[in-house]
């Protein structure tokens, strides 16, 4: 496990809307590690793992892009059948409550990750107003 930060910026529910983050995120040479997108009628959010938060943070503040900031932990499994359930099982018999949780895997590939944020955390308040 890795602790990390979680962006959450909410968005305009429009095309392109997702793709200006990264954009802005890619000018500055940051890299996203994990982007999860939903929708919820006219708005979105948009929750990402930069590889270097300081940087992100920077650029979404010179970008005058809100967002919300919240110590997240990422998890590196196996890619096979039954590791992301013995994972959650493992949190679940420590009492861990989940707040938001995002996985992805390469077909083929030999790890999945898993971004987890634990309910309760209190997240700060950052970015641009």
């Amino acid at each position: 496990m890795a602790k990390t930060k979680q962006f959450t910026i909410t968005v305009d529910n429009r095309p392109g809307a997702a793709a200006a983050i990264a954009k802005t995120l890619g000018s500055a040479k940051v890299n996203i590690l994990a982007l999860l997108g939903t929708a919820q009628g006219a708005t979105g959010t948009v929750q990402l793992v930069a590889e270097n938060p300081k940087q992100a943070r920077k650029a979404l503040d010179a970008a005058r892009i809100s967002y919300k900031e919240t110590s997240a932990e990422t998890y590196h499994l196996p890619n096979k059948a039954g590791a992301l359930a013995g994972c959650l099982a493992r949190l679940a018999a420590r009492g861990v409550n989940l707040n938001s949780i995002h996985a992805t895997a390469a077909k083929g590939g030999k790890t999945a990750s898993i971004v987890v944020t634990v309910q309760g955390e209190s997240g700060m308040a950052a970015g641009a107003s």
